[in-house]
């Protein structure tokens, strides 16, 4: 798969956590981490946002199901895929487990080939929503070209004209410097007489109103801009 996704394994089993991380990184899906509690787990996925949760239900201390509701219940958390594989394969309990608002729910003992078709058919439709979608979800922020709302956490941000331009750029193209210059010409034509100060106004307003999100609003020093961390 061309595309790189945040990929995480929540389970207390060393040996299944361990074994499922290395199949996935040497099936080249992206960036695996794996930890054996919920509440780890919890802090980790507010700092690195994931595409998709690999969770174990029984877990020492907060059980799978409390930390599925918790990323149901967060904003910018609640549309990460979310596959389950426990042994607890009662007919009641997987309907529990999808009734909270699991994508997929895989039974032990399983195969790592079945986890990773599993995982391929939920990419490939995360994929096709994407290149469908007008709204960009970055780490909790969410831009929609159609209507022009920013929203952070699922809070609605107000912003002028060029400040949403200037922020859909970068965040349509994480990792990619852009120069004072070129947010110039994207954002108000080639001609359009401004000075490199205006950018950096602009950027400085935007921190403002991005609040702890900001740290993704990187400077390159000498150069320009760009969204990291994602």
């Amino acid at each position: 798969m061309e595309e790189q996704y945040r990929i995480f394994v929540v389970e207390d089993d060393d040996s299944i956590r361990n074994l499922t991380r290395m199949h996935l990184q040497m099936n080249s899906f992206g960036n695996v981490y794996s930890v054996s509690d919920a509440e780890s787990a919890w802090v980790l996925v507010n700092r690195i946002h994931p595409d998709v949760v690999i969770l174990d239900l029984m877990l020492p201390g907060v059980d799978g199901l409390t930390f599925l509701k918790w990323l149901r219940n967060d904003p910018g958390l609640k549309d990460v895929i979310v596959i389950i594989i426990t042994a607890k394969d009662d007919e009641d309990d997987i309907i529990a487990g999808l009734e909270a608002g699991a994508d997929d729910y895989i039974t032990k003992p399983f195969s790592n080939n079945l986890l990773l078709a599993r995982l391929k058919a939920q990419l490939r439709r995360l994929a096709s929503r994407r290149a469908n979608s007008s709204i960009l979800s970055l780490g909790g922020l969410e831009l929609d070209d159609d209507t022009r709302i920013v929203r952070l956490d699922g809070e609605k941000i107000s912003m002028t004209a060029d400040e949403f331009d200037t922020l859909n750029l970068l965040a349509r193209n994480p990792e990619k410097v852009y120069t004072r210059r070129q947010i110039i010409d994207n954002v108000k034509g080639g001609d359009y007489p401004a000075t490199d100060r205006v950018v950096d106004i602009r950027m400085m307003k935007l921190r403002r109103k991005l609040g702890t999100w900001a740290e993704h609003l990187t400077t390159v020093r000498g150069v320009g801009y760009k969204i990291t961390g994602f």
